[in-house]
């Protein structure tokens, strides 16, 4: 019998106490690979302007592809694994994990759905133990990032267009669920907490916060 509960997680700030594809930056400058007097501060202004509403889903999603397109897929490769191991695994919360489990472990249809680069989300996912990731693709050619996104965004409004196409794809509808949970931090998330009959507010920012409160939606903090 089909599962008819789904479970929607966002990643940064969410499951994650941080901004994976600033780490990453932040991880290549570290590394060398990347100039840090071009990308830290565009980094961290880029951020504070997304999460106020301010950036655009596109220039927000290239300037992180961008710090892709210098590399072949095995140095990709290494190099993920690496920041994985040394950045991510380590900062896996008890009480994200465990939200995660106890999906999981009733049967629920667990999905991470995020506007973090799919390079990243997609192994971060594993890190979670699921396997079902919505994420921003990037856009290659014969094996290298171009540093441009292809299809929607998974943003705002992007991210609920592309839950239904993921939906569809598995001839399912958000209506066939019994029940619909989303988690999620940020002000950017309202348009996918508006879609489902379980909405919680997780490590809210202020503006989420006060709508939670307005509609009488969960607050919990993960970490």
């Amino acid at each position: 019998m089909a599962a008819d509960v789904l479970a929607l997680f966002d990643l940064d700030h969410t499951l994650l106490p941080h901004d994976s594809d600033q780490q990453w930056v932040a991880f290549l400058i570290d590394e060398g690979f990347l100039d840090g007097a071009r990308y830290r501060f565009a980094n961290e202004e880029l951020i504070e302007r997304y999460n106020r509403g301010e950036a655009a889903g596109r220039e927000f999603t290239e300037f992180y592809l961008s710090s892709l397109t210098s590399f072949d897929e095995p140095q990709l490769a290494q190099l993920r694994r690496r920041f994985i191991r040394e950045l991510i695994r380590p900062r896996i919360g008890e009480r994200a994990q465990a939200m995660v489990d106890r999906h999981r472990e009733s049967g629920d249809v667990v999905v991470i759905t995020t506007a973090v680069i799919a390079f990243l989300a997609g192994a971060i996912g594993a890190e979670f133990g699921v396997a079902d990731v919505i994420a921003t693709d990037g856009e290659q050619i014969d094996g290298r990032y171009t540093g441009r996104i292809t299809g929607v965004a998974n943003m705002r409004e992007g991210k609920v267009e592309r839950l239904h196409a993921w939906l569809a794809a598995r001839g399912q509808r958000l209506a066939d669920f019994r029940e619909t949970w989303a988690y999620c931090d940020s002000l950017n998330d309202l348009p996918l907490l508006s879609q489902v009959t379980h909405p919680v507010a997780v490590n809210a920012d202020p503006v989420l916060a006060a709508h939670a409160r307005h509609k009488g939606w969960p607050i919990v903090q993960f970490a």
